[in-house]
């Protein structure tokens, strides 16, 4: 399909002098900012802005709308994009590149079933999530209520510091990392819970190291709490956390600390023991 946006291309040249895009921040030599800026024309879509102009995508990315308009018709003719009129909007072949990080990682495969007997157990949510920068992001899910605003899925991604899932990944960072960490990291607060102060953040973060989860009380969202276990690999690095989720008015956090903290660190665990054999 050709791409119509409405404009025409002479009237927007190419300049040198354009905005950088928002990913080119690199100075190393092996640094491909063509590449970089296909990533933010294709991540510039999301759940609240899926179907964007030319225009949209220039203004997000801080591309010009000349170097916006080759991105996307490019991503037009690999399938990865497509377009009506002046909308643009990413086609289930992005899918794919997701797909590939999944299928190479046995953690979502092997998270799959413990995290169904979980839920069935409790018959609460759960999931597991990975560290990425300064976000979690979801690489296994059962979701038996909605208890968010948000939907959860496959690829959602949450500031670390607001989660339990990522305050035990933030526990098991080095020393050097967390700070660093830390000081990139925007520590505002989500909810009247929440912990925006760096040196409470660190207490907690040393409490969860030392007993082995984390519970965290309405902090990413009211009437939310969940608890949260570490994954480790067969030496013992914590590479994923599973968590629980519920809603407030289903237990109190003494419940949660009381009946279901042992259920959910027993489930990390098992997973633990099978994701060490898969990598002998």
């Amino acid at each position: 399909m050709t791409a119509e946006v409405g404009e025409s291309p002479a009237s927007e040249p190419a300049t040198s002098a354009e905005q950088p895009a928002s990913s080119e921040r690199s100075a190393s030599p092996d640094f491909v900012q063509s590449l970089a800026r296909g990533l933010a024309v294709i991540t510039a879509f999301d759940a609240d802005h899926p179907r964007q102009t030319l225009s949209e995508v220039a203004r997000t990315t801080g591309l010009t709308r000349a170097t916006a308009r080759r991105f996307l018709h490019t991503l037009v003719e690999l399938g990865y994009v497509d377009c009506a009129g002046s909308a643009f909007w990413l086609t289930p072949r992005v899918l794919d590149l997701g797909y590939s990080y999944l299928s190479a990682m046995p953690l979502a495969d092997l998270a799959q079933p413990h995290l169904e007997r979980l839920s069935a157990q409790l018959d609460e949510s759960s999931s597991v999530a990975v560290l990425d920068g300064y976000d979690i992001v979801y690489v296994g899910r059962v979701q038996v209520r909605r208890i968010m605003t948000i939907g959860i899925t496959i690829g959602t991604r949450f500031p670390a510091f607001a989660t339990s899932m990522g305050r035990v990944l933030l526990a098991a960072l080095p020393p050097a990392e967390l700070d660093a960490y830390l000081t990139g990291t925007d520590l505002r607060v989500l909810t009247p819970h929440g912990i925006a102060d760096e040196a409470e953040l660190r207490a907690e973060l040393a409490a969860v190291a030392d007993r082995g989860w984390s519970l965290v009380d309405q902090e990413l969202e009211p009437g939310l709490r969940s608890l949260a276990a570490p994954v480790r690999d067969r030496d013992g690095r914590v590479v994923a956390a599973l968590n629980l989720s519920t809603h407030a008015a289903r237990y109190s956090t003494e419940q949660l600390r009381d009946e279901l903290v042992p259920v959910v660190v027993d489930a990390a665990r098992a997973l633990s023991v099978d994701l060490a054999s898969v990598n002998r």
